[in-house]
């Protein structure tokens, strides 16, 4: 954390995830995920509210609004009032506008039993995110009566926030000897048909955790390994109708908690991705070989040197001095044509799984379920992400394109294995075999 600003106002640097979401905003695009804890009773916005007012003093790198410096844009402390509760819609996570909303850069929504959470990605990853709600929904249970203990990953409201959940870890790890960069071939694009702005649609799909992990375990497999194992064969079959004369690989963009691998409380973001791939020049896989494959390519790829190679070089990189001495507004713009043109060309889509949703024993009767989403894509295409809660895994698919053969490909794998499998859409006519299971 850095002094600077009015009166010696504390305020943040943009670390090296959030400087890329920050320059690739535009007005009908924002970094956005969405974590939903759907509870035992009926919310109650009054409590929630106050939960909401006693947790984010504690949380100070969310409170804070955005604002473009000269050379750098950077993050300061919001003084506004709220933010505020409000009812839930149907097209979750629609993009921020800096300047609208007093400048808050997280949201807060509820609907029957369901509260939702909503940030701007250059606040924090998920690991970072997940500890501020499992905080609140700790702090709403107290308001509604139930005792909840700080501890397991539940923060006391009432300390102060230590210094080192505020760090920016990748300056912290920015130390091997070599620079790794990407340099990885154009992936298939998995692009659809445009909806109407801004339309999002979300198919959700519940399997018990117990039988998918039987599943992927007699794959040799994890659960994040065999769900993108199905993820990508479910591409390549959409490829594959496309009767293209020469296919391109299908990838994907799986993030990766670095904390387990390079100590840091940081609330920030504190990720890197990976990169799967199948390519279907090289001949057919059957199922089996694809997970192979993902597994061996996540197993090698996900170590400490490798790592922090990638770290190296996006750290170095931010703070070039020439890049230092352009101008906010053309180094934004600069940024964006180069994550258009370069950023996205190497995966199909996103995959992300931050894995299970724990909480202290006395707030496990309170939560039916977790659920999650990411936001639009910066092409119209769909996402994947997944998270679970007690026996239940939630599986989402997101994005803003009419077609729905991804994820119908995708659950219709799951069935044929054995898992049972209840979806749920906001599509006005869902998916043609929703029922199934």
């Amino acid at each position: 954390m850095d002094k600077g600003g009015k009166k010696g106002a504390a305020w943040y640097k943009l670390d090296n995830a959030a400087v890329m979401y920050s320059a690739i905003q535009r007005e009908n695009y924002s970094a956005i995920y969405r974590f939903s804890a759907v509870m035992t009773d009926l919310v109650d916005p009054l409590a929630l509210q106050r939960a909401i007012d006693r947790t984010m003093p504690r949380f100070p790198t969310f409170r804070v609004r955005i604002r473009r410096g000269a050379f750098w844009c950077y993050l300061e402390p919001n003084e506004a009032p709220g933010p505020f509760l409000k009812e839930d819609m149907r097209d979750p996570c629609q993009p921020v506008r800096f300047r609208e909303d007093d400048g808050w850069l997280v949201r807060f929504f509820y609907y029957g039993h369901r509260i939702s959470l909503e940030v701007f990605h250059a606040l924090a990853d998920g690991a970072g995110a997940l500890t501020f709600f499992r905080t609140l929904l700790a702090v709403y249970l107290r308001e509604m009566g139930h005792p909840v203990p700080s501890g397991a990953g539940v923060l006391d409201v009432d300390a102060p926030p230590p210094a080192e959940e505020q760090e920016d870890a990748y300056s912290r790890y920015a130390k091997s000897r070599v620079r790794r960069g990407m340099g990885e071939r154009k992936a298939y694009p998995c692009k659809g048909t445009p909806e109407p702005f801004y339309t999002l649609n979300v198919t959700m799909g519940l399997v018990p955790l117990d039988r998918l992990r039987e599943t992927a375990r007699g794959y040799g497999a994890s659960i994040t390994e065999y769900l993108a194992a199905v993820l990508i064969e479910s591409i390549l079959a959409k490829q594959r109708r496309e009767g293209r004369r020469r296919e391109l690989p299908v990838a994907l963009a799986v993030p990766i908690d670095l904390r387990p691998h390079f100590p840091s409380r940081t609330l920030r973001n504190f990720i890197l991705t990976v990169r799967p791939s199948i390519d279907p020049e090289l001949g057919d896989y059957t199922f089996p070989e694809i997970v192979a494959q993902v597994h061996h390519h996540m197993r090698l790829h996900i170590n400490r040197q490798e790592m922090q190679a990638v770290i190296t070089r996006n750290v170095m990189l931010q703070k070039n001095r020439l890049l230092q001495l352009i101008p906010s507004p053309l180094k934004d713009l600069s940024m964006a044509v180069s994550y258009r043109l370069v950023g996205c060309r190497p995966y199909s889509t996103t995959y992300t799984n931050p894995g299970a949703f724990k909480v202290p024993e006395a707030m496990r009767p309170h939560i039916q379920r977790m659920e999650v989403i990411l936001g639009q894509s910066y092409t119209p295409r769909v996402n994947c992400a997944s998270i679970s809660y007690g026996n239940t895994m939630e599986i989402t698919f997101a994005g803003t394109v009419k077609e729905t053969d991804v994820e119908r490909d995708f659950f219709r794998h799951l069935v044929r294995e054995g898992i049972h499998v209840k979806v749920i859409s906001n599509r006005e006519e869902g998916l043609p075999d929703r029922e199934r299971s």
